[in-house]
């Protein structure tokens, strides 16, 4: 007798000589053979065998980004009854027309009942185009059709209402939400665990104090730029939500030493992340009780807190040498060499950090490290605009950062390119060193890390 052969196909078999997969295999053997494809390609391709098997690929599958209007959500919604991630979020200098509305939230609340995930990120409801941008009250006179554009208060109070499982929502510039519309949200989903609202003006300490009444399992808030929260809002959060793990208030001019203090004393053992970029009414108080509270500390961002002086960082560094590995303290004008060699020989994990601009940083901070025979695991080391750093500096540093992958030299002015060469400097093989451009100019990498 031939030999059986496997077809995935929904013809029937011929006796003696073949056999059709689909009927060699149930449905769950056929869902273990899709989870073991790891690539969101691979997956899509097993739905193209045939419809049995597109049927089982769409009701496992749990991630989708799209961009859909209202009739397109709803037949999403019929497929992938499984889904709890959907990523929705456009570009922050170019969004679809009409973009995501109201209307497609209140579709999404109804059709996805399992949903975890949702990210709205940059839905404001604008047209951009790369030089000019236009709001669209400029094309429409009717302000109740205008009004229907990007996300509004009224799709969060929907989701708020409708969607008590959603963990995690992002809605970083949505110029349209406000504090009634999370507040919303914050009263209806009690298990939500991330909220971003990075750059939403009109958020308040209102917003602060709902979550701190009905959101105790918080651990993800991302509030930068929302320049309208207070240490009273911070100290309040801090009170009901006890297991923060990542914050970031960058840019949130409002808050001091004794906003922060209170959330590093609640959050002492669950505090990874804290980013408090150009936060200036921020000094040593706060870096002090991170020292002495939160001993987990990964990431910290004090860039632009210009009253941060040396003794609270050597302090830091001492209890956070273990866990610390990403650090930017640029523009912080008070730091010297003491604080920057306590850093770099105590916190042996560190593997980004950022001086920039802090001008009395020489190089003898690298030189005594060098003769140490200190070994740094930095991947990405930034010191634009250091004035008194030399290529003698650099060429040590160089000694023990054997690592690096990123390296800001811009804006040194005793550091060329010429320079390096003619000393004979030899620069890691896969470092990229930047010695040109504005220093407006972002990295994806640097980003990543801070």
């Amino acid at each position: 007798m031939a030999s059986a052969k496997l077809e995935g196909c929904d013809r029937p078999k011929e006796e003696g000589a073949r056999v059709c997969i689909n009927d060699a295999l149930t449905d769950d053997e056929l869902r273990a053979v899709l989870r073991q494809l790891e690539k969101e390609e691979e997956r899509d391709l097993f739905g193209l065998v045939c419809k049995r098997w597109l049927r089982l690929q769409s009701t496992e599958r749990r991630r989708l980004r799209a961009r859909a209007g209202p009739a397109m959500l709803r037949r999403m919604a019929d497929r992938f009854p499984g889904l709890v991630e959907l990523d929705l979020s456009q570009s922050a200098s170019r969004s679809f027309y009409p973009g995501v509305t109201d209307s497609d939230l209140a579709v999404i609340a109804a059709g996805f009942r399992n949903l975890r995930v949702l990210d709205l990120q940059n839905c404001k409801g604008e047209i951009f185009w790369p030089h000019v941008k236009l709001r669209l009250d400029l094309y429409f006179k009717d302000d109740d059709f205008v009004s229907q554009h990007g996300v509004t208060d009224v799709g969060m109070t929907t989701l708020g209402n409708v969607l008590p499982s959603l963990q995690s929502l992002d809605v970083s510039q949505c110029k349209k939400v406000t504090d009634k519309g999370l507040v919303a949200v914050a009263s209806g989903c009690s298990f939500l665990k991330r909220l971003h609202v990075t750059g939403s003006k009109s958020i308040t300490d209102e917003l602060l104090k709902s979550l701190s009444k009905s959101c105790p399992c918080l651990e993800d808030l991302g509030l930068a730029g929302c320049n309208n929260i207070t240490d009273t809002g911070l100290s309040t959060l801090a009170d009901g939500c006890r297991h923060i793990k990542s914050l970031d208030v960058s840019k949130c001019t409002k808050i001091s030493d004794v906003g922060v203090s209170r959330v590093a004393e609640v959050a002492s053992s669950s505090l990874k992340v804290l980013k408090m970029l150009d936060c200036f009414r921020v000094g040593d108080k706060s870096i002090f009780s991170l020292a002495h509270f939160c001993h987990n500390l990964e990431t910290l961002v004090i860039g632009g807190c210009r009253d941060v002086s040396d003794e609270s960082i050597k302090s830091l560094s001492l209890v956070c040498c273990h866990s610390l590995r990403s650090f930017r303290m640029d523009w912080c004008l008070n730091i010297t060499d003491s604080s920057l060699k306590c850093v770099l020989s105590n916190c042996r994990h560190l593997v980004a950090l950022d001086i920039g601009c802090c001008d009395k940083i020489t190089d003898s901070a690298f030189h005594s490290l060098e003769m140490g025979g200190f070994e740094s695991q930095l991947k990405v080391l930034k010191m634009s605009n250091c004035l008194k750093i030399t290529i003698s500096g650099v060429g040590s540093m160089l000694q023990f950062c054997k690592y690096l992958e990123y390296l800001d030299l811009r804006s040194c002015p005793h550091i060329t390119r010429l320079g390096c060469q003619q000393a004979g400097l030899q620069f890691p093989e896969c470092c990229r060193t930047n010695f040109d451009g504005s220093l407006g100019e972002s990295e994806g990498m640097v980003d990543f890390f801070f």
